[in-house]
């Protein structure tokens, strides 16, 4: 059997659930949920093996999984997805927009070809998806997408490209609620903040021993869990959440309110000050009191 979910059992049954990055970390998380709760799920990510492997854990446990291969950069790719779950499940009740990617690096060494490649995944994969599903099933019968965005209300120093991409997430997120209310498309998204996910461990040891260190700069004091953004993630999808469209749920321990994770802004004296008066009386004078 699934281990046991915070959701009444049976709460998904006869219902078709998508969820891109399905194969690891949080998406393996919240596929598994919707699994137990009686759902049909499909799976999709670039990587083969992970769906693979997903989908013989997931139905070892009572789970019913279809894994699908998909780099959701490619346009093509994304319709060929969705209609395979509508050949094989039937039909689409919900998406979730989870497949994303990013590398730590500062801003000015961002090269092209890397900001692009997380643009695209974070952001364009995340429309190409959404508006393959709204196309394929949900503008005549009505559905629920869920994007999973990041914490990055407070800028996101190192992870430019990702933070970005998620800020355009949201307000995508608010735009769809917008036009595809009248289809009844609810479109909401989830922010974790640090979660003590698998995808930690695709950082190097310095970056992953600062993320699993960061649980002191959170309210909460320790990092998230991958269930309890699943969690999130199926209210969102749920009838529970029927009065609710284009809202960001964070899931965060408050940390987005809080100081800004493992960075702060060297000393330096490089912002020149203007001061009327110290400038009537002197154009070079400054305000640091050293000069």
């Amino acid at each position: 059997m699934l281990s046991s979910s915070i959701f009444r059992p049976g709460l998904f049954e006869g219902k078709v659930f998508l969820v891109t990055g399905g194969g690891t970390g949080i998406g393996k998380a919240i596929a598994r949920e919707l699994a137990l709760l009686g759902a049909g799920v499909a799976i999709c990510s670039r990587s083969s093996e992970h769906v693979e492997n997903a989908r013989a854990e997931i139905e070892a446990q009572g789970g019913r999984i279809l894994a699908l291969v998909c780099n959701i950069r490619h346009d093509e790719e994304v319709k060929a997805t969705v209609q395979a779950v509508l050949e094989r499940l039937g039909r689409l009740d919900g998406l979730v927009n989870n497949a994303g990617g990013q590398f730590f690096y500062p801003a000015e060494k961002i090269t092209p070809k890397g900001w692009h490649a997380v643009v695209e995944t974070n952001l364009t994969g995340t429309f190409y998806m959404a508006q393959a599903a709204m196309h394929g099933w949900m503008r005549e019968h009505g559905g629920a997408i869920v994007n999973i965005a990041m914490d990055m209300w407070r800028g996101f120093p190192n992870f430019a490209h990702s933070g970005a991409a998620r800020a355009a997430v949201v307000n995508l997120t608010q735009t769809l609620a917008l036009e595809w209310a009248q289809y009844g498309i609810r479109v909401n998204a989830v922010a974790p903040g640090i979660i003590n996910s698998s995808g930690v461990d695709t950082y190097p040891d310095d970056i992953r021993a600062m993320i699993r260190g960061a649980a002191l700069e959170i309210p909460a004091r320790r990092l998230g869990t991958e269930s309890e953004v699943a969690s999130a993630a199926v209210f969102l999808l749920s009838p529970g959440a029927a009065f609710i469209s284009g809202a960001t749920l964070r899931v965060d321990g408050a940390g987005s309110l809080y100081r800004l994770l493992g960075y702060s802004i060297p000393e330096h004296e490089a912002w020149p000050a203007f001061n009327l008066t110290a400038w009537e009386d002197d154009e070079h004078q400054s305000c640091h009191p050293e000069r």
